[in-house]
């Protein structure tokens, strides 16, 4: 145990650090997602409000984060990745991930995407994101929970390869909806 934790704390003060940084660092730049043209970066504060509206829009007028939560998320930084997609200027879709070193573990916290740019490729692109960096970090999993009822949200993670590994009853906040767990297991890295 204590030569794990030797190892975890080298990492964290050398150069995993500054690896990690690397890694989670995104430059704003225009991706082409079928056959339409979409602005991407990172999330700011600033984005809060229309991440909630597109929550409104895809939940039935609730919103299963508040934007204290979003903003929480936000500031953390450290070890934090959330992006937003614009398309004209308009925010359609978000995703945010915790990457944690100690678990090895990258765990996909929210994803959203407009319901008029659903099933577009959108969230496909974005869950892509972020397993590619857990993938350049040797992370071990992808993790997150997915509403019972979000027959479409499990279909997309089943064909990016997660797999069902338990259920978290009565999980979601307000209707107590049960929450499926699902992990991707990332294939031993051969290079970077």
């Amino acid at each position: 145990m204590l030569r794990k934790f030797k190892e975890y704390f080298q990492k964290m003060t050398t150069g995993g650090n500054q690896r990690r940084q690397r890694v989670l660092a995104i430059q704003n730049h225009i991706v082409k997602v079928g056959e339409v043209n979409y602005y991407v970066s990172r999330a700011l504060i600033t984005d809060v409000p229309e991440m909630l509206a597109i929550e409104r829009a895809v939940y039935a007028g609730q919103t299963p984060w508040d934007e204290n939560a979003f903003k929480t998320e936000l500031r953390r930084q450290s070890g934090r990745f959330y992006i937003v997609m614009r398309h004209e200027d308009r925010l359609v879709a978000f995703c945010g991930c915790v990457f944690d070193d100690r678990r090895q573990d990258a765990h996909i916290t929210n994803i959203a995407v407009h319901p008029d740019v659903q099933g577009q490729g959108l969230g496909h692109f974005m869950m892509q994101v972020m397993m590619k960096r857990a993938r350049k970090l040797h992370y071990q999993t992808v993790t997150l929970e997915v509403r019972y009822s979000n027959t479409i949200a499990q279909q997309l993670y089943r064909d990016l390869g997660f797999e069902k590994t338990g259920i978290k009853k009565r999980y979601y906040f307000g209707d107590h909806e049960d929450a499926i767990d699902m992990t991707y297991r990332i294939p031993v890295a051969t290079d970077d």
